[in-house]
This record gives C-alpha cells, sequence and structure tokens, in this order.
C-alpha cells in the first residue's frame, strides 16, 4: 500500500462518480480512480449485461488487452472467477506462491505478482467485478488495498446502476416523446384512429426534409392542417408558410400570382410585384387544388422544381428561389395524368412523398374527439355553457356519413351550439348537454326527395346543398360541382343570394 492514505480520495469520489450520467464515461472514471488511488500496473472493470443475462464483459480497461482479460478468467481457479462465484473480494500479495491459484495458467504465464479484485455489489446482488494486479513484485497490495477497494466498489456499484437507470429513463423518455409527438406536437390534426396514426407518423418522418409532398383527399379532409404541420416542424418554420387555392383563379392571375409580374406586362400592372414564390423564399408554398392549374402553368412549375428557377410576368430575368412545394388535390391527380390533363414528369416531381387524408366516414373513433373539440371553441366563442352531447347526439353523430366530412362537422357542431338555449340552473348545477334533435343530419336521400321534379330544382337543391357542405365558400362549391365561380355567382344573383360574407 503507498505511503498516501487512499481513503482521503473517498471523501470526493462519491460527488465525482455521482454527478456522471453517461455509463461509458462513468466506467472510465471508476477505473481511473481505483488505478490511481492503489497506483496500480493494470485493471478492468467487469459487468453483467444489463439485460440480465450471466454473461459478464469488459467495459473498461488499462494497460491491458481484451485478449488477455480473457485468459486471466479463463479458468475456474482464477482470481476473476473465484470473486465472481462467490461474490468475496480476493487479495493475493503473490499470485506466483499463492496456492490457490497453483492451476491458474494465466497468472504463470504473465508473471502476475500482487492481485486484488472485489465484487461489484448493489443491494447484495453481483452486477460485476473490479480487478487489479502489479507485476513487479510481490507485496505491492494489503490488507488495506482490500479494505479501499470494497468501500470504493461500494460506491461504484451505486454510480452504475444510476447512470444505467438514467439511461433507461431517457431512453423511455425518448421512446414516450415519439409517442406523445403524434398527439401534442402535433395538437392542430385530431385523432387516433389508426389512419390518422399513420398520418402523424408521416408527418413526424418528412417534416424536416426537402422532399415535395403530394396530399390527396376528399373536400374537408384537413389538407392544409397537415400541410401546416409540415413547415411548422421543418427546418423552415422561421420562414413564410403560403398557400394559395390554385382552382379559384384564371391562367393569367394564377401566374401572376406564382411568379409576379413586371410593370405594363399587361392591363392593370401597374407595378412590378413579385410573385409568391419570391416571398415563400427559405419557406413553404402550399398549392391547393394543383389538379386544376393549366398546362401552360404546369409547364413553368416544372422548371421551379427542376432548377429552382423563377422568370416574372414580362421578365427575361432569371430568379433563383429556395421554396419547398406541398400541393393538395381532391381529385386522383394520376387519372388527371392517364387523361392527359396533367403532365407526367410533373406529377412524379409533386409526388416524392404522398399522404391520403382519409374521409371522416372512415375514422369513426374520432368523431367524439373532433365533435368535442369544436364544441370547447364554439361554446367559448359564444359564451355557453354545455358540458357535452347526449349519448343519441354522438351517437347519430357517429353514424351519419358526412359527405362534408371536418368541415361539414364543424359547421354541425356550431350551429347547435348557437342554437343550444341556455339552461335554468338546477340545484345540482347541472349544465345543458346538445341533443340529437339540434343535428340536421338525417336528410332524405336526394334521388327519393327530387325524382320527377324538373331540373332546374334539381339543379338549385345541389347547389345550394353543396354551398351549405362548404360553409359558403362559394369558390370551394364551384369546385366540386366542377363549373365556373361566375357561373356560379350567376344562379345565385338569379335565386336572389346576395354576395357571401
Amino acid at each position: 500500500m503507498p505511503s498516501q492514505n487512499p481513503y482521503q480520495a473517498l471523501l470526493s469520489i462519491s460527488e465525482q462518480i455521482n454527478a456522471v450520467h453517461d455509463t461509458s464515461t462513468l466506467f472510465d472514471r471508476i477505473m481511473d480512480i481505483a488505478m490511481e488511488a492503489l497506483k496500480a500496473e493494470r485493471g478492468f472493470i467487469l459487468l453483467k449485461s444489463p439485460g440480465g443475462q450471466a454473461e459478464f464483459e469488459a467495459v473498461t480497461a488499462r494497460n491491458i488487452s481484451k485478449e488477455t482479460i480473457s485468459s486471466i478468467r479463463e479458468l475456474s481457479s482464477s482470481v476473476v472467477n473465484q470473486v465472481l462465484e462467490k461474490e468475496e473480494p480476493v487479495l493475493t500479495m503473490d499470485a506466483q506462491a499463492d496456492q490457490r491459484f497453483s492451476g491458474a495458467e494465466s497468472v504463470l504465464l504473465q508473471n502476475i505478482r500482487s492481485v486484488v479484485c472485489t465484487p461489484l455489489l448493489r443491494q447484495n446482488k453481483l452486477i460485476g467485478a473490479i480487478y487489479m494486479d502489479n507485476r513487479a513484485g510481490a507485496g505491492h497490495f494489503d490488507e488495506e488495498s482490500l479494505r479501499f477497494l470494497q468501500a470504493f466498489a461500494g460506491q461504484a456499484a451505486i454510480a452504475i446502476e444510476n447512470a444505467r437507470l438514467f439511461e433507461k429513463l431517457q431512453s423511455e423518455n425518448q421512446r414516450l416523446k415519439q409517442q406523445i409527438s403524434l398527439s401534442s406536437i402535433f395538437p392542430e390534426i385530431i385523432g387516433k384512429s389508426a389512419p390518422i396514426v399513420h398520418i402523424l407518423e408521416m408527418v413526424r418522418d418528412v417534416a424536416g426534409s426537402t422532399a415535395t409532398v403530394l396530399i390527396e383527399g376528399e373536400s374537408g379532409t384537413g389538407k392544409e392542417l397537415v400541410a401546416r404541420a409540415l413547415h411548422y416542424h421543418s427546418p423552415r418554420k422561421e420562414n413564410l408558410f403560403i398557400p394559395i387555392f390554385c382552382g379559384s383563379l384564371s391562367e393569367n392571375l394564377l401566374e401572376s400570382e406564382l411568379f409576379g409580374h413586371k410593370k405594363g406586362a399587361f392591363t392593370g400592372a401597374i407595378e412590378n410585384k413579385a410573385g409568391l414564390f419570391e416571398q415563400a423564399h427559405q419557406g413553404t408554398l402550399f398549392l391547393d387544388e394543383i389538379a386544376d392549374i393549366n398546362k401552360n402553368t404546369q409547364t413553368k412549375l416544372l422548371r421551379v422544381l427542376q432548377e429552382g428557377e423563377i422568370k416574372r410576368v414580362g421578365e427575361t430575368a432569371i430568379r433563383k428561389v429556395d421554396v419547398r412545394i406541398i400541393s393538395a388535390t381532391n381529385k386522383d391527380l394520376w387519372q388527371e395524368v392517364q387523361a392527359g390533363n396533367f403532365r407526367e414528369d410533373l406529377y412524379y416531381r409533386l409526388n416524392v412523398i404522398n399522404i391520403k387524408m382519409p374521409p371522416l366516414r372512415e375514422r369513426k373513433d374520432d368523431i367524439p374527439l373532433l365533435a368535442e373539440h369544436f364544441l370547447q371553441k364554439f361554446a367559448v366563442q359564444n359564451k355557453k355553457k354545455i358540458s357535452g352531447f347526449t349519448a343519441e347526439a354522438l351517437e347519430l353523430l357517429k353514424s351519419y356519413h358526412w359527405p362534408g366530412n371536418i368541415r361539414e362537422l364543424e359547421n354541425s357542431i356550431e350551429r347547435a351550439v348557437i342554437l343550444a338555449r341556455e339552461p335554468i340552473p338546477d340545484k345540482l348545477g347541472g349544465i345543458r348537454q346538445i341533443p340529437a334533435g339540434l343535428f340536421n343530419l338525417h336528410r332524405p336521400r336526394p334521388e327519393a326527395d327530387l325524382a320527377g321534379k324538373p331540373l332546374h330544382e334539381i339543379e338549385k337543391y345541389a347547389i345550394l346543398k353543396t354551398l351549405e357542405l362548404t360553409g359558403n365558400n362559394r369558390t370551394k362549391t364551384a369546385q366540386i360541382l366542377d363549373v365556373s365561380r361566375r357561373w356560379l355567382q350567376y344562379r345565385l344573383k338569379e335565386w336572389g343570394i346576395g354576395e357571401e360574407q
């Protein structure tokens, strides 16, 4: 034992090693402290694998190779095996003369003289061992060396178990974060059904990439919500997210909106104007109803995707832009390609990642969650105290086919909240629930209701009902009915229905 009292080291050792939470760093620190305190020549730490298997492996070593460690352990009469089997420390001042190790070939071959080895015990369970030796001469270690190493091993075992627990908790926390991210990191996308969980996983996986994304699905399924989630969880989140509804714009106006124009390029171009691609530089441009853009604009859009370049209308100068494009459509875009309405090369450029939004009728389990969300939203807006829905109302909501999807559900909940009467407080302070009667959802089938009616009445019914489903959005209504917005405005004016509010 060296003249310096190693117990002084114990005063600071506990604080030092318990502050380390990374196991590999901790193993090295424990080995260095033990080697320095006892002035050992060589040493290693063996630990049982965290999975609970009986195997022990060297997790750190000093001045000794893995092959030599294996050699020292290979015979049952070796120092290390005795410690692991009996769970008791071993000290030998001269291993060459110690009868306990007379059959240990590795002791003789490596000329090992002084050895000290102690088990690592945690709550009386063996988790490993610390081994140190010296080949310079006998008597390097003594009883005091052993007592120190035992005391140190007790502290080390606690630190190791704590570090392993910390890493396990970190791993579990990371796993939980990934699960939680599907509901809390994307709070704007409400649902727990299998189709929605799949979409949330895709959003999580591709948000950080630069790939183009094509979102397909019926009107009212939440395509723009997914596009916004992709942007706001991407490296581009500090820059602009710009949506544009392509179906409502004429060819010339859409081209000007996207690419900008030079003053005097056409009638009404009274000044130079930057287009949305320039405004969205280093951000995201969301092209809603991409299937409706004309062939000329398709060609220019393809150039942006291929070269990252645009030209303003009326200009020859080329401008570089860095924009991520997310597009959406309620049509089958591949069918549009097959029909010759959409460029196939552009389709492949836009469809690097494809997300299909399920209609609400295919995610019935999400209807109560969505209904409750909209109820809370509109109850606050309308300053009404409503606790929820009656059982009959919830059953009605779940059984309805929702042709207008989430948008129709939202409009229906808003209407029900507005029409719900304020409760008369009773002794229990009850708060009104929305009854099924406030939802006008069980409408007769149109074909049964309209059979034999004049064509103009059928036309009016289709237009007004579609307008109702879209929340009086005339652009969306025209798109669904596959008519121009001007034609729709003419019909509504003919029926005495004024401009949308």
